[in-house]
């Protein structure tokens, strides 16, 4: 596991948390999440994601799981650990219009109900994200991270291949946010294809539009604004496009992502949220 700077804060001040049987000195990352993490150190991978061992019997039929992943692209309906929901977002984000067959899209109707359900379901005590996207429908992806940022459960984000565009706004939606160490992340400005008016208030639309996804990403994150906007607006990252791609140490680096981390680093601190009843 790395070691955390104790400099930095578990949540900054847009993700204050309301916490029972905890001070405010234990939210400090080099103090609660490096004792948390020091806590479960010891626990197998059977305790860590399993502790109600006896309440987590996983009665369904081996038909309606394989089902569920084909209808839903999600194994949130078919993981054996009930006090735990896990929702992948993968592929292209599928707003109001429908991609063609052969992409691999995830669909907000579907992720919306079942982030619900996690909210909903007492039986849910956290959320995990598993994160690779290239971007797709913007309004569908901030939809979804407004979502996620506002339900009281405690919520975990882990960005696999890739957290690219909209999937930026996705991954800090949560209440603490990994990144493998191969992961990337494209920072870019909204855009648009096919038709299009060429007039002011086009230009004024995309302009809001903007400025809703920047605020959501820097009220979630440490990240500066004018650093956000820097790499946002970069013109020698990308070729024939703007915008800068980084790595997990440099999105972890200018405060866009929590920690670099994999999923059992990823399971400890959301075990961790739950036990403290962080929220």
């Amino acid at each position: 596991m790395e070691n955390m700077n104790t400099n930095q804060s578990m949540l900054n001040n847009t993700k204050q948390p309301l916490i029972n049987n905890i001070n405010t000195n234990q939210l400090m990352k080099g103090n609660f999440v490096q004792q948390v993490k020091n806590s479960n150190n010891n626990l197998n991978s059977q305790q860590l994601f399993n502790k109600q061992e006896g309440d987590n019997n996983n009665d369904d039929k081996g038909d309606k799981q394989i089902e569920n992943v084909k209808q839903v692209g999600s194994i949130a309906n078919v993981n054996p650990i009930k006090d735990i929901c896990f929702i992948s977002i993968i592929g292209e984000i599928e707003g109001h219009t429908s991609l063609p067959p052969q992409s691999k899209t995830t669909k907000y109707e579907h992720i919306i109900p079942l982030i619900i359900g996690a909210e909903m379901d007492p039986e849910v005590k956290g959320v995990l994200l598993l994160i690779n996207t290239v971007g797709g429908d913007v309004e569908a992806g901030l939809a979804i991270s407004e979502l996620v940022a506002s339900i009281t459960k405690p919520t975990v984000s882990l960005v696999l291949g890739g957290g690219h565009s909209i999937g930026t706004a996705l991954a800090v939606a949560s209440k603490y946010s990994f990144i493998v160490p191969t992961g990337t992340m494209t920072i870019h400005p909204i855009r648009t294809n096919g038709f299009v008016i060429g007039v002011e208030q086009t230009f004024r639309y995309f302009q809001k539009m903007q400025e809703r996804i920047t605020n959501f990403i820097v009220n979630n994150s440490k990240v500066d604004r004018d650093v956000f906007l820097k790499y946002m607006y970069d013109t020698d990252e990308i070729a024939n496009d703007v915008g800068t791609v980084l790595n997990g140490e440099e999105v972890v680096k200018i405060g866009l992502i929590d920690e670099i981390g994999g999923f059992n680093a990823a399971m400890i601190v959301l075990r961790g949220l739950i036990d403290h009843n962080i929220q």
